[in-house]
């Protein structure tokens, strides 16, 4: 049974594509290893640049050049990534859909590799008695702040891992069609709950110096998406038919 799957650029069908079985390695470089690999046929990436493990249901990848990062990307993962620093060996990959991203001369090449669907264990009690454990964030996805952290995630969220936060005016017109009365008051005072909400600031009577709006925007989103406390499911909420915000 075949554990990852690998795409190589460009891939024009199922045919193209590598299988790797649990246990296999497949090289990938400038230059074929013994037995064939993943030939990148590109001046920048070195004869034999790395290399892919299958196990299970994760993958560990190798970095053989001497002087490049590579950047693993998970496109699912709204900006989530790891890096593997030249010369590291066997980094264990956790994503289930992966963009290995390779620098080379002035560009940047990339592969996909696909793995199989993680396994996860039943969250139930199995009759542990006892108080249950306070929620680490809590978050109420019928409350216009929710609308809020939303619309702030949405560009990440939507395949632009790299996006700033939106502008007031942009979240003000992004938020309309669910809160025909939003303003750019009411959109910087849920920022600023949110903020006291999510514990990235103590009160919101008490002055940050040097720390700015959009600075409080930036850390929402990177704790709301590091966290997944908004995922792209939660996107609905700013579509008028699903909205219920009522804060």
């Amino acid at each position: 049974m075949y554990s990852l799957i690998v795409v190589p650029p460009p891939c024009d069908g199922a045919a193209e594509q590598i299988r790797v079985s649990t246990g296999e390695r497949l090289t990938f470089g400038r230059a074929a290893g013994d037995g064939g690999g993943l030939v990148i046929a590109h001046a920048g990436v070195p004869r034999a640049a790395g290399e892919i493990t299958a196990h299970r249901s994760f993958w560990l990848l190798s970095n053989h050049s001497e002087d490049q990062t590579y950047v693993v990307e998970n496109p699912e993962g709204a900006g989530e990534h790891m890096k593997v620093a030249p010369g590291r060996q066997e980094a264990p990959v956790p994503f289930e859909f992966s963009r290995v991203v390779l620098p080379a001369g002035g560009d940047l090449l990339a592969f996909e590799v696909w793995a199989p669907c993680h396994a996860f264990r039943s969250v139930a009690r199995h009759g542990l008695s006892g108080e249950r454990t306070a929620a680490a964030f809590s978050l109420d996805r019928t409350k216009r702040y929710f609308a809020v952290l939303a619309a702030l995630c949405e560009p990440r969220l939507r395949g632009e891992p790299h996006a700033p936060p939106p502008a007031v005016e942009e979240l003000v017109d992004r938020l309309r069609p669910v809160w025909p009365g939003v303003s750019r008051s009411a959109v910087y005072w849920n920022v600023d709950y949110l903020a006291v909400k999510l514990r990235l600031r103590p009160d919101p009577d008490v002055p940050e110096p040097g720390r700015r709006f959009n600075g409080r925007k930036e850390s929402l989103v990177s704790l709301a998406l590091r966290f997944d406390l908004v995922r792209e499911d939660d996107l609905g909420v700013l579509t008028p038919s699903l909205s219920g915000a009522g804060r």
